[in-house]
């Protein structure tokens, strides 16, 4: 383990010479770490460490040793480490360095941060790093959902084509228990039920309505992708809308390049949910075919009473309505726990989710799901 410079000098003091000295590697590994997590100034005995200072080639030098000798999860941590301790915006502003650094949903969460700062000839690097992430996620998520959507708005048609994937098991366990087989313990089915493939034209409206402050970064990352892979399913109409104290509403965009979508995003400012759930309402027609998607941290900045109402109103015009405090990979933030339950005594259930329960939670409201229970099985918040 490598311990940083001022274990370093205890052992030596303790050790008298007897210590193991350090392979090569590990003194480049110690080396890398202490960039960051060593005092750079102010140590209380007035001297200078280790620091990656403002030269372009040490931050080269210690961006290949990062990558080599850490994963990928640890890389990820350690750059984000870089740019928050250290303020190493050279990572972001010069293109030979943004090149350099792993892909990562939190790095996108900061380039879109710094979205206004970020220099004329680093943009299209940012654009790649970006789409980098984006097509990662989508390669991920794309086929459960839609897999899933499909299978939940078309399970009461049954097809004649055989597919193990779109089995209807309730139906087709039911329709054969007389055939139940006692010798061998086994069901024996003379047919096997199958979900229809076809896909109804729009059949559901899908607003994911997400809060932009800054807190809530690898979410709208999340979210945005999301939103664009439900906005490419004919099956649905889909919204998708983002706020802070104003609301921007990125529907057109979101059926084209979810990329285009994160660079109009602003993170940061205040929070005005009620204003965009608001807005959001013209999109409802039909409620009973509606999922309204909430992504905060619920901390409302406006006013949180006439929010309440409308979202009993949602509920009561029979819209399903989930909160999620979180779409990440990290769970649940820091969020207001009074707001949450008051929402919850509405029956609108307030969690955390991971991307990959997106499609078990999309497909489970579609179908009409209990949305409590629901959210008990998806949530990544136990509390």
């Amino acid at each position: 383990m490598i311990l940083g410079r001022s274990a370093e000098e205890e052992l030596g003091r303790s050790c008298s010479g007897g210590c193991p000295n350090l392979s090569e590697d590990q003194v480049a590994i110690d080396e890398a770490l202490a960039a960051i997590y060593d005092e750079t100034e102010g140590d209380s005995d007035g001297q200078r460490s280790a620091g990656l200072g403002a030269s372009s080639p040490k931050i080269a030098k210690w961006l290949g040793d990062v990558r080599t000798y850490f994963t990928e999860d640890v890389v990820s941590v350690i750059q984000s480490d870089a740019i928050e301790r250290k303020g190493l915006t050279q990572l972001l502003f010069e293109p030979e360095m943004l090149k350099s650094v792993q892909p990562n949903v939190q790095l996108v969460g900061t380039l879109m941060s710094l979205r206004g700062k970020i220099p004329e000839r680093t943009k299209e690097t940012a654009r790649m790093v970006v789409r980098s992430v984006v097509d990662r996620i989508t390669l991920e998520l794309e086929h459960k959902i839609r897999q899933a959507v499909t299978g939940a708005l078309n399970r009461g048609e049954h097809s004649p084509i055989p597919h193990a994937d779109s089995i209807d098991w309730k139906w087709t366990i039911g329709r054969n228990l007389k055939n139940y087989n006692p010798q061998l313990g086994k069901l024996i089915p003379e047919r096997v039920y199958f979900f229809s493939r076809a896909q109804r034209r729009q059949s559901w409206t899908v607003i994911v309505d997400m809060d932009q402050s800054g807190s809530m970064a690898d979410s709208v990352v999340y979210g945005a992708v999301v939103g664009s892979i439900f906005a490419s399913l004919p099956a649905l109409k889909t919204h998708v809308v983002a706020f802070d104290t104003e609301v921007v509403d990125l529907s057109e965009q979101c059926g084209d390049d979810p990329v285009d979508m994160l660079f109009g995003v602003q993170l940061g400012g205040g929070t005005d949910i009620n204003k965009s759930v608001a807005y959001c309402e013209q999109f409802i027609e039909s409620p009973a075919e509606t999922l309204f998607i909430l992504l905060t941290d619920l901390y409302e900045g406006g006013n949180q009473s006439q929010l309440i109402r409308r979202m009993d109103e949602l509920v009561g015009s029979g819209v399903r309505v989930l909160c999620l405090l979180a779409l990440s990979d990290l769970g649940v933030p820091s969020y207001d726990a009074g707001l949450a339950k008051k929402l919850a005594d509405l029956g609108i259930p307030c969690f955390g989710c991971t991307p990959d329960r997106m499609p078990d939670l999309v497909a489970g409201a579609l179908r009409g799901d209990d949305l409590a229970a629901l959210a008990s099985r998806v949530s990544s918040n136990d509390s």
